[in-house]
């Protein structure tokens, strides 16, 4: 039996990668993707998912949700992903066969469908996870699994909120609620994504030795690969995809650490900072696992085969 993965994202150059490394995974089926605002607005996450799945030819419900943070208005992320999400290449946008029903909803439905099976992959903001526990707060225990991306575990950001990470930073309340209410998370920080950059030239090469989808891929890509080499020299670094990468292969994980996370919510340089209790001298228990180290060499052939459109699994 495949896993169920319900991935909530914001599509989103980076969250593309990522979902083009769940479609292509044999021992996965992705049963919806959930879509908030984040890396741009919802009308343009939301087309970008559709956009995406008909690259790849994949029947999938996507269920619109939230189109703000909670309380307080947030920056997008436009001028790195473009105007659009997509690099700003001139494609045409279609909301024209989105799911009924708001993505929070769809999360709780999903979770009492595959009850205790489903696996939920944060790639985006949080705000949609929030409101489905408010729908349902029993929804920690109905799922298998959370993978979240976001976080900065020891304050090295970026946004302007300088220890916070963008995901995190752009709906601190979200974040503190999932935070607060989930006994286990999975959680692949920006630092992570440091660590597990890839060389630019390399990467350069696979998309140039891809298919039809590395060419989409290698368009939509162009200017915030741009963005990435002029502020990283020569280092890719794909947050969405790391994070994928431990949700599809966890046993690819070579280290981790298991503390106590809290969100914090106040501060014009620390709002949306991931505050972690790395000497447990608090009496929280530790509810995140935080990846310190994934293999390399598996991160590298999941990407590429990603790329590719292989098949990729068992």
């Amino acid at each position: 039996m495949k896993r169920p993965f319900l991935i909530d994202t914001d599509p989103g150059v980076d969250d593309a990668l990522a979902l083009l490394m769940a479609l292509g995974h044999a021992d996965v089926d992705v049963v919806a993707l959930t879509v908030g605002a984040g890396n741009v607005g919802l009308e343009h996450t939301a087309a970008n998912a559709l956009r995406l799945l008909e690259w790849v030819g994949q029947d999938v419900p996507v269920h619109p949700g939230s189109e703000r943070p909670l309380v307080r208005s947030a920056a997008d992320a436009a001028f790195v992903h473009g105007r659009d999400g997509f690099g700003d290449t001139g494609l045409s946008r279609s909301l024209e066969g989105l799911a009924a029903g708001h993505a929070a909803a769809a999360i709780c439905d999903f979770a009492n469908l595959y009850r205790h099976d489903l696996e939920l992959v944060a790639l985006g903001p949080l705000t949609n996870i929030a409101l489905a526990l408010h729908l349902d707060p029993q929804l920690p225990q109905k799922l298998k699994r959370l993978v979240v991306m976001g976080g900065a575990v020891t304050g090295r950001g970026n946004t302007a909120c300088l220890a916070a990470e963008f995901n995190i930073g752009f709906d601190p309340e979200a974040a503190h609620v999932v935070f607060e209410a989930f006994p286990q998370i999975e959680l692949v920080d920006w630092e992570a994504t440091l660590r597990h950059g890839l060389d630019a030239a390399e990467f350069d090469a696979w998309l140039a030795e891809g298919g039809a989808i590395a060419d989409q891929y290698r368009s939509i890509s162009a200017a915030t690969r741009r963005f990435i080499q002029e502020r990283r020299g020569d280092r890719w670094h794909a947050a969405d995809a790391l994070a994928m990468a431990v949700a599809l292969e966890p046993d690819g994980i070579v280290a981790s650490a298991d503390r106590a996370v809290r969100i914090c919510l106040d501060g014009e340089l620390a709002r949306g900072a991931t505050l972690v209790d790395w000497d447990a001298r608090g009496d929280r228990p530790p509810q995140c696992r935080i990846l310190i180290e994934y293999d390399q060499d598996r991160w590298r052939g999941l990407l590429r085969s990603a790329l590719g459109h292989a098949r990729i699994g068992s």
